[in-house]
């Protein structure tokens, strides 16, 4: 046994309350190293009795390591408990609080690790509008111009070539106008980036939070969306940037008039003064953006303007959550705050966070939500776009993943292969469409949320900003009625089986070939689903369990395959997938 490899420590993601008097237990070992893993678990005060004893389950593997996990119940929610590992040879010894040991008698009180009490009010309990949901990203600039009054100046006819400066016209009426072919496609929560004052085309450089930008329209505009949204079953969401504001909202220009006497002086990092945007001597966002000053969001005053802000568009709007910008360099406590300011006025409000890497300290369930997944996306496009990795690489990558966090985060991850910050995945995939498809039949069988960048299901492709925020293409005869069609099917496909909502996954490989497995978490199932996927430009043969049934929505030619096989090899052909229910 590689005693180097086992790891677990008494908190997230290795030990969790799940609910009352539960907790959730996982265990790292070197991948393949042991035949059984059983924990032994009592309350921590229970001197008297003998332990109770659970065999976990190999939830998580990658080519290093396997994770087990399972849940234990203690009443009164307090936990103590150790390990039992047993080697394929039939060797067995205990990992405890104190390191590894040979098994002692029976009745011996071993080191346990204590999880002291699994406190109500430190469960996480997931947020219920994630289950099911279905994200579209819209860059409402770029969308739809749904009235011409309030064009800026200088607006371009719609479809040309997008520039950083250039303006097309998209507002909220366009996105309300919108609605019923997001709604015929099948989504049911949008996300929209920022649609507040601002003197650009993307509005991350806000200059009030209390305003939409004339551009866009007014608030009675803006509320009619979200009211005709909910009516069709669709969910809103708003972006939020704290990190930064724009240089021209009143408070920095009062910093560029009064210098340090100015009373949100405070609010910024200001090295020295005057305050200039052309040459700034201040924290900015990126670097040396002068048009976007970093706010200090450990001060009180920034903390309660920005709290309110985030209050206001859920009471006075009525949107269904915050998607946040740049929130792995805000401080954990003004996220701790605004979570509780936000779920004041909408306990089910959702708070989803713009980090691109590992976020764990973002999501212990007291601050935010979820995280746009981006990990999954560049896995994604390193394997079905670019062809850059093989399936171990790939399926290691999203595995490290689901490791990382709780089984609950994991399912309300936002997993994305585009978005406004990205080239487009058709470009990734150098026009290839079989190679979007694919990738789209992976992210909708996959746990977590999928998410469809706006244009992206019409064919739309563009490269790094701004190619990469083209106008949305409203002429049925220009888009791309087989990708269309296709993510339609998909979207069907996830909404009709449980199985591939849940958090539950496992991958076997071959060269070119990916079978993804998926349960549901009623144990008492039996159910699963098998996905086949061939990423390669030749026929792969499979040879899937007995008595399975097809249930693929499509087989990327436009047949619609259902029937039951009991054995024998079954035929993928290139660049396709296959989906198989089997009844247990």
């Amino acid at each position: 046994m590689n005693i180097h490899a086992v790891h677990h420590l008494p908190d997230v993601p290795y030990a969790y309350g799940s609910g009352r008097d539960r907790l959730k237990i996982r265990l790292r070992s070197a991948r393949g190293d042991l035949k059984k893993v059983t924990i032994y678990y009592k309350d921590r005060y229970d001197w008297e009795n003998d332990y109770k004893k659970k065999d976990m389950d190999e939830i998580i593997t990658t080519s290093l390591f396997s994770f087990y996990g399972t849940e234990i119940t203690v009443r009164r929610a307090r936990f103590r408990y150790f390990f039992l590992l047993e080697e394929k040879s039939g060797r067995r010894i205990v990992y405890d609080a104190g390191g590894f040991r040979e098994p002692v008698t029976e009745g011996f009180e071993y080191r346990g690790f204590q999880f002291a009490y699994s406190a109500q009010g430190d469960t996480y309990k997931p947020k219920e509008i994630f289950n099911d949901a279905v994200v579209y990203q819209i860059f409402p600039e770029r969308f739809r111009n749904g009235n011409k009054e309030n064009d800026p100046p200088g607006t371009l006819p719609w479809g040309g070539i997008p520039a950083q400066g250039n303006f097309f016209g998209g507002d909220i009426k366009g996105i309300t106008q919108g609605l019923p072919y997001l709604k015929d496609l099948g989504i049911n929560m949008i996300y929209l980036t920022p649609v507040f004052s601002s003197s650009s085309n993307h509005k991350y450089n806000i200059n009030n939070y209390f305003a939409l930008d004339p551009q866009f329209g007014t608030m009675e505009e803006v509320r009619e969306m979200v009211e005709k949204a909910h009516s069709m079953g669709i969910r809103v969401i708003f972006d939020a940037v704290f990190n930064h504001t724009g240089s021209d909202i009143p408070m920095f220009l009062d910093v560029m008039q009064k210098g340090e006497k100015s009373p949100y002086s405070s609010w910024y990092h200001i090295d020295s003064y005057p305050a200039d945007p052309e040459n700034p001597d201040y924290y900015t966002f990126a670097t040396g953006i002068g048009s976007m000053p970093k706010l200090r969001t450990e001060n009180h005053e920034v903390r309660e303007y920005f709290y309110s802000a985030g209050k206001f568009w859920i009471e006075k709007i009525g949107i269904d959550g915050w998607r946040l910008d740049v929130s792995d360099e805000v401080d954990h406590k003004f996220w701790q705050g605004f979570k509780e300011a936000v779920e004041s006025v909408n306990p089910n409000a959702v708070l989803i966070g713009e980090i691109m890497h590992e976020a764990s300290s973002f999501l212990r369930g007291n601050e935010l939500d979820s995280v746009m997944n981006y990990p999954f996306k560049d896995a994604l496009c390193e394997y079905f776009a670019r062809r850059e990795t093989d399936e171990t690489h790939f399926t290691d990558t999203l595995s490290n993943v689901r490791a990382l966090y709780t089984d609950e985060i994991s399912s309300q991850l936002w997993n994305l292969i585009g978005s406004h910050d990205t080239p487009r995945f058709l470009t990734e995939a150098r026009g290839e469409v079989k190679r979007l498809l694919l990738a789209l039949a992976f992210q909708f069988s996959y746990p977590g949320v999928p998410y469809i960048y706006y244009g992206d299901e019409a064919g739309l492709d563009g490269g790094r900003d701004p190619y990469c925020r083209r106008c949305m293409e409203w002429d049925e005869e220009k888009q791309d009625k087989r990708i269309l069609d296709f993510t339609k099917k998909m979207i069907e496909f996830r909404k009709k089986y449980p199985e591939l909502t849940s958090s539950k996954v496992s991958f076997r490989t071959a060269p070119g070939m990916i079978a993804m497995e998926r349960k549901s978490g009623d144990e008492l199932s039996g159910r699963k689903i098998i996905i086949y996927f061939n990423n390669q430009d030749k026929e792969a043969e499979i040879k899937p369990e007995d008595n399975i049934t097809e249930i693929t929505p499509t087989d990327m030619e436009g047949k619609t395959p259902g029937e039951l096989y009991t054995c024998g090899h079954l035929i993928l052909k290139p660049m396709s997938f296959r989906a198989f229910l089997k009844e247990e």
